[in-house]
């Protein structure tokens, strides 16, 4: 083998393969920065999405209005006593009347209420009853039951199903 032939004039010197590792490191880190970025910009993006696709909140006004004054489809907040008990329902009585007050699961067993109890109720009313998401008691503790809507809607799958005998 003559000296032209040595391993470091075949492939390099020594010197050239120590400056072309930092190379590829800088690819490297180059590469995990660019991917870092794009992960960022994702998880902002999805962020915003998720924010303009949820629902606005609605507020139930501060003051209980009359029970007979209740607008269809309306958020609203009633007081009164509550006259009788039905499982997770109750009927809850002002001055005006009576309005029979949804509580859905959290209600069940009927030990969110009790009978001549003083309650202020928040929640929708639609269909005749309140959906109610808050219940405030007369010593100020606050019963949070659920959101204010209608309940789930039933896909096609589910409507074809109740169509089948």
């Amino acid at each position: 083998m003559s000296n032209s032939d040595t391993p470091d004039t075949q492939h390099g010197s020594a010197s050239n393969i120590s400056h072309q590792r930092p190379a590829g490191r800088r690819h490297t880190v180059t590469f995990g920065m660019a991917a870092l970025g794009i992960l960022v910009l994702g998880l902002a993006g999805g962020a915003g999405a998720m924010k303009l696709a949820r629902p606005s909140v609605e507020m139930a006004p501060m003051n209980p209005v009359a029970i007979t004054a209740m607008a269809d489809d309306s958020l609203v907040t009633v007081k009164g006593k509550v006259a009788e008990i039905f499982g997770n329902k109750f009927v809850v009585q002002d001055a005006s009347g009576r309005a029979l007050v949804e509580t859905g699961p959290e209600g069940e067993g009927g030990k969110l209420v009790a009978a001549n109890e003083t309650v202020t109720v928040q929640g929708r009313f639609d269909d005749g009853f309140v959906r109610g998401s808050y219940i405030v008691h007369e010593d100020g503790r606050t019963e949070t039951l659920g959101p204010a809507g209608r309940p789930p809607h039933h896909g096609p799958l589910e409507m074809l199903k109740q169509l089948k005998p």
